[in-house]
């Protein structure tokens, strides 16, 4: 090989070693923010006391159908709403980053740059750390 091309595939596999550090791809770990976001997990509990509510009360079959219903409306606007928040957050990290495309963790075998914890300190998510198990 002439030093032209052993010189030219250094620079090659310099320039590539340098893409594969910094990818265009950022990934969200949603069920991570879900579990952690206390403003998430309340709407989640109130959601879930008012079925019970709905389910233990003395009225008619059609009225509690009728309760659920918008029940499953209200969860449905709360959900969205919440998930505009992330995708917001999402969006302001991937602007700041460079990034072209941000995906969600789930399903991603490998690749991309993981933006979780700027995607929280933006929605003010403290994650909860899970005390390690004491010896016995």
């Amino acid at each position: 090989m002439t030093k032209q091309a052993v010189l030219l595939i250094a620079l090659l596999a310099t320039a590539l070693a340098g893409c594969a550090s910094s990818s265009p791809v950022g990934l969200v770990d949603v069920q991570r923010i879900v579990s952690n976001w206390t403003q998430y997990q309340g709407y989640q509990a109130q959601l879930m006391m008012q079925e019970q509510t709905i389910l233990q009360s003395h009225a008619s079959n059609a009225q509690k159908q009728a309760q659920a219903t918008q029940l499953q409306a209200r969860f449905a606007k709360i959900n969205a709403q919440l998930e505009d928040e992330v995708q917001n957050a999402a969006r302001q990290v991937a602007q700041s980053r460079g990034l072209k495309l941000v995906l969600t963790r789930q399903g991603v075998g490998y690749g991309g740059v993981d933006i979780t914890t700027d995607v929280e300190k933006i929605l003010n998510i403290t994650e909860t750390v899970t005390p390690a198990p004491s010896p016995t």
